[in-house]
């Protein structure tokens, strides 16, 4: 018996992408803590040649939307980019 793409890729999708949500928010907290502002740590990085932390989670949640989208057959759906 085969296990289906689907359910081989996805619930790890779901399960990194949720990970990523508790680190960011554990970033907040931290930054509401110390009273940093947020830009701050999100255009940190770990190491100069390092993507900073905003291009690192756009990555991420490319991989899961592309990935999805090829597994699926269609063209993947458009960034949505909201005002701030």
């Amino acid at each position: 018996m085969t296990t289906p793409m689907y359910q081989a890729a996805v619930p790890v999708l779901i399960r990194t992408l949720n990970n990523l949500i508790g680190i960011l928010e554990k970033g907040r907290v931290h930054a509401e803590a110390k009273t940093i502002d947020p830009a701050v740590l999100i255009n940190a990085r770990l190491y100069p040649d390092m993507f900073p932390v905003s291009r690192q989670v756009q990555i991420a949640s490319d991989v899961a939307r592309r990935g999805v989208a090829r597994l699926a057959g269609v063209e993947p759906p458009p960034i949505l980019r909201l005002k701030p």
